[in-house]
């Protein structure tokens, strides 16, 4: 189990809700991999790349909210600057399943 945290641990982490508004395969990944477009409301569009090949398409992530760590350092990922961290869990082969909401929220909601 990992180390206990304070609340003010936490609100630094900056989790916030987006929309995926274009989503591509990212050619010059070593391992497969999408660059997302996330539409996160008042931060604007943000770009991710995202190993989640396994279970999803470009097409079925367009109009998709995820859940994206917004307050990383972007990072060049295989040729794209990722500014996001989209998140998810691990199934049982090691497949991303991505986090979401259970309903619409507005686009850069952050997560409390």
């Amino acid at each position: 189990m990992a180390e206990t945290i304070e609340w003010q641990d936490f609100e630094k982490i900056e989790l916030r809700v987006g929309t995926v508004v274009a989503a591509r395969v990212n050619e010059k990944a070593k391992k497969p991999a999408y660059v997302l477009e996330v539409d996160l409301g008042e931060l604007g569009v943000k770009t991710s790349s995202a190993q989640i090949t396994v279970h999803y398409t470009p097409e079925s992530l367009v109009g998709r909210q995820v859940l994206c760590v917004c307050n990383f350092a972007p990072k060049r990922i295989a040729g794209v600057v990722s500014e996001v961290l989209v998140t998810g869990f691990a199934d049982a082969s090691g497949a991303i399943v991505l986090a979401g909401v259970e309903r619409a929220v507005p686009n850069g909601a952050r997560l409390h």
